[in-house]
């Protein structure tokens, strides 16, 4: 059984930053991708930021310059580093992970539980 467990988020003012952080464990022979997606309310869930395995790292265009994904090569976690954020941030934020339990399994994609990100003043 593979788990992604969040942690991180909360309330911060506009401008201000937070880091979220994620980590997989049970049963992982591989991962090809974790990342970051968020959903605010009415909204569909959209992608935030991907750490690609190989080195790789995508963004949406609204957070380029501004948030930072990493990877803690020692452990299978990552971080996702938000700086300015703004009112529009606002979202509950799931960790994403694209991988495979066992060596004959296809890629497969596992959530988190989702963490609250709110940015108000």
């Amino acid at each position: 059984q593979v788990q992604l467990v969040e942690s991180g988020g909360g309330l911060v003012q506009p401008g201000g930053s937070l880091r979220v952080s994620c980590e997989a464990s049970g049963s992982i022979f591989d991962i090809n991708a974790m990342g970051w997606y968020r959903q605010a309310p009415g909204k569909q869930r959209e992608l935030v930021a991907m750490y690609n395995w190989d080195g790789s790292t995508d963004y949406a265009d609204s957070v380029k310059g501004r948030f930072t994904i990493s990877r803690d090569n020692a452990k299978n976690r990552v971080y996702l580093q938000m700086n300015n954020l703004r009112p529009e941030d606002t979202a509950v934020y799931y960790c994403n992970g694209l991988l495979s339990e066992f060596y004959y399994d296809p890629w497969n994609k596992y959530w988190g539980q989702g963490t609250q990100v709110t940015v108000s003043s």
